[in-house]
């Protein structure tokens, strides 16, 4: 088999192989993925709509958290549900444009996360390190502007990944993984994938390293404020927070730096690896978002109260 890059046929399909062939592991699969994918969509959508509802929590850490939570519903979307139709069918294919599709968006929308959480981790800074200037610097108008250009830098990195694959030719149908993903693609194809590889070590290593190098600099700074804080309880109350974020944090990027800049052999071994670690950061991560970040929160806690009693407060008069 070979098929040539920028002459696809719209026959061709790919095989996603990355989950276990053994029926009785498929239905507990496909139970797991089932239950996570649920509680991951409705944990998030009850923060995006507890957020939009309560006028009380129309702040700039509010908004960035709801955009994580829709960014998490369209991430967790592009993988796990093909993966579910695909086990319960036991057909494993995938179309040459769907594959593209699907890769376009993961990466979109995986690169937002980052982007997202050291967005947040940024908030969090200014708001205990600067809390006099705080509504100046995060204006609502910054906001707006910080996601937007979130947007659009992540689009434009998708974009290069995927016409760079397209371009490829493939010896192989047959993808080591549940879902199209940069690294397995690389592995199928017959081409000469030295510019893709160095260019997913390039944008690669800036899209994951830098945010994460930034939200370390955002906490080392946090820490450091909050050990010069008087009080014992808001000393206590604060490291809570920020243990909690962190530790999504190290799960998420641990994780996608385990499998985009770390690179694999092709082993069985290093197969299942790669496979357990994508559904960390694909699946695991947008799981634990809304518990780690919400639902600790007495604010946002009340606000999805009030919402699953119908209490929904739309102006500042409404309680």
């Amino acid at each position: 088999l070979l098929l040539e890059g920028g002459n696809q046929t719209s026959t061709f399909e790919f095989l996603l192989w990355g989950l276990s062939e053994q029926a009785q592991q498929q239905h507990i699969l496909f139970l797991l993925f089932l239950w996570m994918y649920v509680v991951t969509v409705a944990g998030n959508l009850l923060i995006v709509l507890a957020i939009g509802t309560d006028t009380h929590l129309h702040t700039p850490m509010y908004f960035f958290l709801a955009s994580l939570s829709c960014t998490d519903i369209f991430f967790t979307s592009t993988t796990v549900p093909k993966a579910l139709v695909n086990i319960q069918t036991q057909s494993r294919s995938i179309s040459y444009a769907g594959c593209l599709a699907q890769l376009y968006f993961f990466l979109a929308f995986g690169d937002m996360d980052i982007f997202l959480l050291a967005v947040m981790a940024y908030d969090r800074y200014v708001a205990i390190c600067h809390p006099l200037h705080y509504m100046m610097i995060m204006s609502l108008h910054r906001c707006a502007v910080l996601v937007t250009a979130c947007w659009t830098l992540t689009s434009l990195v998708a974009m290069t990944h995927t016409f760079l694959i397209s371009r490829l030719s493939f010896c192989s149908k047959i993808i080591p993984d549940f879902f199209c993903d940069l690294g397995p693609l690389m592995k199928v194809s017959c081409s000469d994938t030295r510019v893709n590889e160095l260019v997913l070590l390039f944008l690669g290593g800036t899209v994951i390293l830098i945010p994460f190098m930034l939200i370390l600099v955002s906490y080392v700074r946090i820490v450091s404020a909050i050990l010069r804080a008087p009080s014992a309880q808001g000393r206590r109350k604060a490291f809570s927070t920020c243990g909690s974020h962190l530790a999504v944090v190290a799960l998420f990027f641990g994780t996608v730096i385990r499998a985009y800049l770390c690179p694999s052999s092709s082993s069985s071994n290093s197969v299942e690896e790669d496979t357990a670690a994508a559904v960390m950061y694909t699946v695991v991560t947008p799981l634990l978002n809304p518990f780690i970040y919400s639902l600790r929160n007495k604010d946002i806690k009340a606000a999805v109260v009030r919402l699953l009693k119908g209490r929904v407060s739309f102006s500042q008069g409404q309680n």
